[in-house]
C-alpha cells in the first residue's frame, strides 16, 4: 500500500483529539494523487471527503485491507504495525507544532529512502511540504 499522512513539525498526527489539517488544497492534492486507484480510510477521515467523486473505500481496518499500489490515508492511528505492507510513504507536513496527542510512529530515516520533496501553498497553511519515501 501507499501510505499518506499529515504531520506537524513534531510528527504529530492529532492534537487535542483533532486532526492536523482540514486543508482543502491538501485534500484536492490527495484526491488527484489517488485518481483512478482506491483511496482507503476510516470513517473519521471519510467525513472530510463526503460528496467527492473518487474511489474512496471506508473501513475501520483499512490498513489491513489496502492492497499493493492502493492508497491509504492515515490520520488517527499507529502505522508501524503495518510497516511491512507499506511500499511508499507520502508525508505532508508544515512548520507548525501543535500539542500532539498521537504521533507518526514510523521513522522514515531508518530503512526508507527519500524520493522527492516539494512545497506548495495550502488553504490553511502558507507552505505544505510533500515528502515521498520508498524502501
Amino acid at each position: 500500500m501507499i501510505l499518506i499522512t499529515c504531520v506537524d513539525a513534531s510528527g504529530g498526527l492529532l492534537f487535542n483529539g483533532r486532526r492536523q489539517s482540514q486543508d482543502r488544497v491538501l485534500r484536492a492534492e490527495i484526491l488527484s494523487l489517488a485518481a483512478g486507484k482506491p483511496l482507503w480510510m476510516d470513517s473519521y477521515t471519510a467525513a472530510l471527503f463526503e460528496g467527492e467523486k473518487a474511489d474512496i473505500r471506508v473501513d475501520e481496518d483499512f490498513l489491513a485491507k489496502a492492497g499493493p499500489g492502493e492508497y491509504a490515508l492515515l490520520e488517527d492511528r499507529e502505522a508501524a504495525p503495518y510497516e511491512d505492507r507499506i511500499e511508499k510513504i507520502i508525508l505532508y507536513h508544515w512548520n507548525r507544532a501543535y500539542p500532539g496527542d498521537l504521533f507518526f510512529d514510523i521513522d522514515v530515516t531508518a530503512g526508507w529512502q527519500p524520493v522527492s520533496s516539494r512545497d506548495f501553498a495550502g488553504s490553511s497553511h502558507d507552505k505544505i511540504t510533500e515528502e515521498v519515501y520508498t524502501r
